[in-house]
């Protein structure tokens, strides 16, 4: 399975949580607007592609971007994947279960994440 990470980015445009999914070269990710919570509709912005060291990282960002501290990790299993959404199930320190993000408004990359927790990937 590849590897997930959320991180808490505090950076001048506000605090926000990257949601980066790990391929095979980089990371794929997204900007979260909230912290992520069972049932609850967070917009999200997709953003470049990260370099695979933010699986691991945590600290300040070099040109005055911010710093990061990882909020969650683990892996995830990519359920089913169109232009317009991505199903997945996250097996993580906090987030276990399935999760989806949507695409809202291709014109601007504007997404939408949810997240509903599975009692039975709880260890």
């Amino acid at each position: 399975m590849r590897r997930f990470v959320i991180l808490e980015h505090d950076s001048p445009r506000g605090l926000h949580y990257d949601f980066m999914l790990e391929t095979a070269t980089l990371l794929c990710t997204w900007a979260l607007g909230e912290m992520p919570a069972a049932g609850k509709t967070i917009p999200a912005q997709q953003l470049p592609d990260h370099r695979r060291i933010y699986l691991e990282y945590e600290g300040e960002i070099s040109g005055g971007r911010g710093t990061v501290r990882r909020w969650d990790e683990g892996t995830y299993l990519l359920r089913k994947r169109t232009s317009l959404m991505l199903e997945l199930v996250l097996s993580g320190n906090r987030l276990r279960g399935r999760a989806t993000l949507s695409l809202v408004d291709p014109e601007c990359q504007a997404w939408r994440f949810e997240y509903w927790p599975d009692d039975s990937l709880t260890s």
